[in-house]
């Protein structure tokens, strides 16, 4: 195997693998310094942040007084970086902290990155052409091996991921030791772009997240909003015939309550900070809504006769997300749990934990959700003091969910260490559209709040007893469920979800205007989200648009349609133009709608 010389952080010179994970780190890393270098050739005055390699190929954070890098520029930066590659070495030096500081005295970045790494009055540095940059990893020694590279995009950055901090501009690259590894990484970016929720989003106007007026906040726009409501009407419907009662629950509460159901001490990086009312009094915007459905609860005395009791809501949260982490709709600040709990007795709890797993899976059937597999998300037995301490309580859950999984039947792998800190729970995972692996649904067994609370039913013997507690989420948030379900459908949702389900156009709006909106009308009558296209605008780019915005149906009405009460009928990816009735196509959406677009 061909080997590679690589220059560690000390300044030492040793020999790796080319083809390891290793060798491809340092080609990165020495294709970031050169991308420094680049830019701090190409653009005099750039202010230069971190230069980062990793997994996904390697990024430079920037910042200009005047225009920041655009796009069209990445061209010639990316002509230029590969022109020094051929001759460039990497050399380390040891630079005096105030030298080094001085060096780079109208650059805030750099100087901070310089002051964190000092030790003893000294920075260890990488030194390539004109540029140094502390050293922080293993890096190609010498450059005539970077060859097949490209620089992908530019996007903004806060300065160390903190939304408090100034917006940098970001630099995306990729590179590898040959160019049959470079095509197919592009091949799987193109692909993964066209499926990218964000990317659709936008093409279709689903959403959007503007990082000034708040990152992590998306707004749903028209469309997005109607994909949104629909499941959320779905999802209701569907758990109230299951036997939930919904409810609506405050977003705030006191912050004594998260002390005792234990998340103020296992969740605190994760919440936002308290609100001081005054009066001793402190609020907590809620990270989770089970202590809410607590209280619903608690509010009256409960009998074994009241139990199983299902409470869910579409329940409102918020997250202390860091600013780096924040993707689109898929990690976001604000999000809407499709939240459920069940109060039971512990014989109750078998049969109610198969209970919710068909409904779990009734649900993916209905959105077509077949790649699945259940993880048995178990306590790590060399760390419990990370959960609840209550060995007992744990012993019993754990063979509890196991036996129910068996009565079903089901397949399953543990995965020790993935429980939550008060107990076992089953994580249903799901495939991404580019095969990776997401948590969908859970269902969590919890004896710890029910008992830190004070939950208690009377019992049959007239006594008090304390009842199990079952979290589950079927679907998620509905942030992040309709971005796996944007990127399942490349855009192109089933007509019961699609936010405009046909779109009509009149051949002439003089002639056939009239007939498109009473036939419109009828439609609106019967729950059909539907458009007439009235634009001063020639038919060929009507349909065209109707396509690309993936609209299931696309109807086209003329003299012959007006004149047999039909319409002309074109499917999305579809080429062909079908005449039917008025009726028969009406018979054939509202089937369409009612089987939840299901192929058989």
């Amino acid at each position: 195997m061909a080997q590679i010389a690589v220059m560690s952080v000390d300044g030492s010179v040793k020999k790796i693998d080319r083809d390891s994970e290793e060798g491809l780190q340092a080609l990165r890393k020495l294709a970031s310094l050169l991308l420094k270098d680049s830019l701090h050739q190409e653009f005099k005055g750039i202010r230069l942040g971190e230069s980062v390699a990793d997994e996904d190929g390697f990024h430079v954070d920037s910042d200009k007084d005047d225009q920041q890098v655009s796009a069209d520029e990445l061209s010639a930066l990316q002509d230029a970086l590969l022109a020094k590659a051929k001759d460039a070495k990497v050399e380390f030096v040891e630079v005096d902290l105030d030298d080094a500081l001085a060096e780079v005295k109208d650059d805030p970045y750099s100087s901070e990155l310089i002051k964190e790494a000092a030790k003893d009055g000294k920075v260890a540095m990488y030194q390539v052409g004109d540029v140094k940059a502390v050293a922080d990893g293993d890096v190609l020694l010498y450059g005539d091996a970077i060859k097949h590279l490209k620089l992908l995009s530019v996007a903004g950055a806060y300065w160390k991921g903190m939304s408090s901090n100034p917006m940098l501009q970001r630099i995306y690259g990729t590179v590898f030791f040959n160019k049959e590894a470079l095509d197919e990484d592009m091949k799987k970016r193109q692909e993964a772009r066209e499926h990218d929720h964000r990317v659709i989003g936008n093409q279709l106007d689903l959403f959007f997240v503007d990082p000034k007026v708040g990152a992590g906040l998306p707004y749903w726009m028209p469309k997005g909003a109607t994909i949104r409501r629909t499941i959320e009407r779905y999802i209701i419907d569907r758990e109230v015939a299951d036997g939930y009662e919904h409810v609506y629950t405050p977003v705030l509460m006191n912050l004594d309550a998260y002390k005792t159901s234990g998340h103020w001490e296992h969740y605190r990086d994760d919440m936002f900070p308290p609100m001081d009312m005054g009066d001793g009094e402190m609020l907590e915007i809620r990270p989770m809504n089970c202590p809410s459905h607590i209280q619903i609860y608690k509010h009256h005395i409960r009998s074994y006769r009241d139990l199983p009791m299902r409470i869910a809501e579409l329940g409102m949260m918020h997250r202390y997300e860091k600013s780096g982490a924040l993707s689109g709709l898929q990690r976001v600040r604000e999000m809407t749990l499709n939240d459920g709990h069940t109060f039971v007795a512990v014989d109750q709890i078998r049969d109610e934990f198969a209970k919710i797993l068909n409904l779990i899976m009734d649900v993916y059937k209905d959105f077509d959700i077949t790649d699945y597999s259940f993880r048995l998300s178990l306590r790590d037995p060399k760390n419990k003091e990370k959960y609840y301490g209550n060995d007992e309580m744990w012993d019993e859950s754990q063979k509890l969910l196991k036996a129910a999984m068996d009565d079903l039947n089901l397949d399953y792998y543990e995965a020790e260490g993935e429980a939550a800190f008060y107990g076992p729970k089953l994580d249903i995972q799901t495939k991404t559209a580019l095969g990776n692996d997401e948590t969908m649904s859970t269902i969590q067994l919890d004896f710890m709040q029910p008992d830190r609370f004070g939950l208690s039913y009377v019992g049959k013997d007239g006594k008090e007893h304390m009842p199990v507690m079952i979290h589950r989420g079927i679907v998620g948030t509905m942030e992040r469920f309709v971005a796996y379900l944007t990127e399942i459908y490349k855009g192109a949702f089933p007509t019961w979800l699609a936010p405009e389900q046909v779109h009509i156009i009149p051949v002439s709006e003089e002639k056939h205007g009239d007939y498109a909106q009473k036939l419109a009308d009828k439609m609106k009558a019967a729950q059909i989200r539907v458009v007439v296209d009235d634009r001063n605008e020639k038919m060929g780019y009507k349909i065209r648009e109707a396509q690309t915005q993936k609209v299931p149906y696309t109807l086209v009405v003329g003299d012959d349609e007006v004149k047999n009460n039909a319409v002309s009928v074109r499917k999305y990816g579809e080429d062909a133009q079908n005449s039917m009735s008025q009726d028969d196509f009406m018979n054939e959406i509202l089937a369409d709608i009612a089987s939840y677009s299901r192929k058989n």
